[in-house]
């Protein structure tokens, strides 16, 4: 392997990384669902939100990621989606109604038992859709995958290594936010934010709705 191709996947790696780890809405998604959903609906959210990853990586990967890119219509309307989710589920924090139907039950406590097997499916597909949608709609995921791939890994690169690329994205983004769900339900975690979780729920959704604002004003 040549210095310039052991330079290339060292950078993809340590520009993921850093990605990955910087907070976002795919940070305080993650820790809304495991908060109140429990560690297995956190999880999931994580999966969804690796498979969001997938949406970009896959038309970046055709070639149409720089086009898309360019398009100013295409990103504002990615920008006014993706803002608009995270300003609804930021207010569902203050809505009871939505909040039930989203959350489940608001007397129900976070336990990995005392539910029935569809009713698990049904929360953890929820989750996997919520956080699929939260990076799907996302234009900075789509502007750092496009700028990863145009800027860092060279035109010269085969296309079974930028698959290599594709892959471990999406891994990084499915361990770094499954590790964040598993230790916000750590049993002395939990302990401690038992009380205070709706508060938690409330700042989390203060947090989204912030992000959302955020990605409005960006321009």
């Amino acid at each position: 392997m040549s210095n310039i191709a052991q330079a290339e996947i060292l950078a993809v790696a340590v520009i993921t990384c850093l990605a990955v780890l910087s907070p976002g809405p795919d940070f305080a998604m993650v820790t809304r669902i495991a908060v109140i959903r429990g560690r297995r609906a956190g999880v999931w959210c994580a999966i969804g939100i690796g498979c969001g990853v997938s949406v970009h990586l896959s038309y970046t990967l055709f070639g149409l990621g720089v086009v898309f890119a360019g398009e100013a219509w295409l990103l504002t309307t990615l920008r006014y989606l993706g803002a608009g989710y995270l300003i609804w589920l930021g207010i569902s924090a203050f809505w009871p109604d939505i909040k039930a139907r989203i959350s489940g039950d608001a007397k129900e406590s976070v336990s990995d038992g005392g539910e029935s097997a569809s009713a698990e499916q049904a929360d953890g597909g929820s989750a996997f859709w919520m956080g699929f949608a939260c990076n799907a709609l996302n234009p900075k995921t789509m502007l750092f995958i496009v700028s990863l791939f145009s800027q860092v890994v060279s035109p010269r690169t085969t296309l079974g290594t930028e698959l290599g690329y594709g892959l471990y994205v999406i891994a990084c983004h499915m361990a770094w936010f499954s590790v964040v769900a598993a230790f916000l339900t750590l049993p002395i975690i939990q302990a401690r934010i038992r009380r205070t979780r709706r508060w938690i729920e409330r700042v989390v959704g203060i947090c989204l709705s912030g992000l959302g604002v955020k990605l409005l004003a960006s321009g």
